[in-house]
C-alpha cells in the first residue's frame, strides 16, 4: 500500500472497512493523450495501480478529454485540467484531485478521500 501522509495501520482499517462493502466505486482519469503530466502517472503509478489497495478499491477509468465522456460521467462539470482525478460512487462524486505531483502526493490524496468517503459511510449499502 502506497499512502503517503496517513499512518500505514489507519490507512489499512479504512481500506479493510470501505472494501467489505459490495458497492461499486472507481477513479474516473480525465486526460489527454499530449499531457506531460498524465504520461509522468502512468509511468510512475499506472503500471501497478491496479495490483495496490487502493486501485482494488476504486478501478481505474480513462476517460479523453477530448472526445464526449461516457453516459455515466457526462454529468461530471467542471473538468478543466489534465489529469484530473475524480473519485466516484453510486451517490456521484465522492472526491476529486486535479493534476498530479508525484506518486507520494497522488496517494496522499487519494488516502484523504477514501477517508472521507468511509466516514460519510459511502459508498452505502443500498448503493
Amino acid at each position: 500500500m502506497r499512502m503517503a501522509g496517513a499512518s500505514p495501520a489507519a490507512v489499512a482499517l479504512a481500506l479493510i472497512g470501505w472494501a467489505g462493502s459490495a458497492a461499486a466505486a472507481e477513479l474516473a482519469m480525465f486526460e489527454t493523450a499530449t499531457c506531460p503530466w498524465c504520461l509522468k502517472w502512468h509511468r510512475e503509478v499506472g503500471p501497478v495501480y491496479d495490483r495496490t489497495d487502493e486501485g482494488r478499491l476504486l478501478p481505474l477509468r480513462r476517460v479523453d478529454m477530448m472526445r464526449p465522456p461516457p453516459a455515466p460521467l457526462a454529468g461530471i462539470v467542471g473538468v478543466k485540467y489534465s489529469p484530473t482525478f475524480v473519485v466516484l460512487d453510486c451517490r456521484g462524486e465522492a472526491g476529486r484531485i486535479v493534476g498530479y505531483g508525484g506518486e507520494a502526493e497522488f496517494y496522499g490524496e487519494l488516502a484523504a478521500i477514501i477517508a472521507r468517503m468511509k466516514a460519510a459511510g459511502r459508498p452505502a449499502a443500498e448503493c
